[in-house]
């Protein structure tokens, strides 16, 4: 929907939770409220979480709300607690010890649904607009590789993981600014999805690592501002 000042209100939702301090995993108002305080109908309310969700900005529960970030697999307080548990730099320790892995196995059980839906969040992530629209499709990349593994235990493992640091990610202040078109990690990821369709478990394992290296040289510092 786009309102008279030609912004959208799914924008100005966004710029709300921007401006509020709101963080992953904390709830909006309810429709109700939230649609009165906007000034909109909750039909139009509801189509503009609608556009966010499905950028995965939001997640709704029925009889709970609607909540910020990725829907988490885990219950929301363990969630809470190990992110106040563990900090930016053992976060990434643990991804090193683990993901490089799950991209190795995932070159070897990957099938072809599964390298699509990997391209496909590089692709979306490439075109985010906004920086929280580029970090949702970068977990969710993440994801696709952990789950091309098609073993249980770990994607449960990952996904514990991966909520962690989507909390302690929104924790950051962002730009509304969409990434720049050479954003490093926009090749890494393509880097990591090439040697995964190829076959290739001991590059793709390499490229994982590389990347996130990378991400650690590149966050932690800005983290520690």
């Amino acid at each position: 929907m786009i309102e008279g000042n030609g912004q959208t209100l799914a924008s100005r939702i966004k710029r709300l939770i921007a401006d509020s301090g709101l963080g992953h995993t904390d709830r909006l108002p309810p429709e109700r409220d939230f649609s009165r305080q906007l000034g909109v109908t909750r039909g139009d309310l509801r189509r503009a979480l609608a556009e966010m969700e499905a950028d995965g900005l939001i997640w709704r529960h029925v009889g709970r709300g609607t909540f910020i970030g990725s829907r988490p697999v885990h219950n929301l307080d363990d969630v809470t607690f190990l992110g106040r548990l563990a900090n930016p730099a053992e976060l990434i320790d643990a991804r090193l010890a683990v993901e490089p892995e799950l991209a190795r196995l995932a070159a070897a059980k990957a099938i072809r649904q599964d390298i699509e839906a990997i391209r496909t969040c590089c692709q979306r992530g490439r075109a985010a607009q906004e920086w929280r629209s580029y970090e949702a499709w970068d977990s969710n990349f993440h994801h696709a590789v952990a789950k091309a593994t098609h073993n249980k235990l770990l994607v449960h493992l990952f996904d514990t993981l991966n909520a962690v640091r989507r909390s302690i990610v929104w924790g950051q202040m962002r730009s509304t600014g969409a990434p720049p078109a050479d954003h490093r990690s926009f090749d890494e990821h393509d880097a990591i999805t090439a040697a995964i369709e190829g076959r290739d478990g001991a590059g793709a394992a390499a490229r994982m690592h590389e990347h996130l290296c990378s991400v650690r040289e590149r966050v932690l510092p800005a983290m520690n501002r």
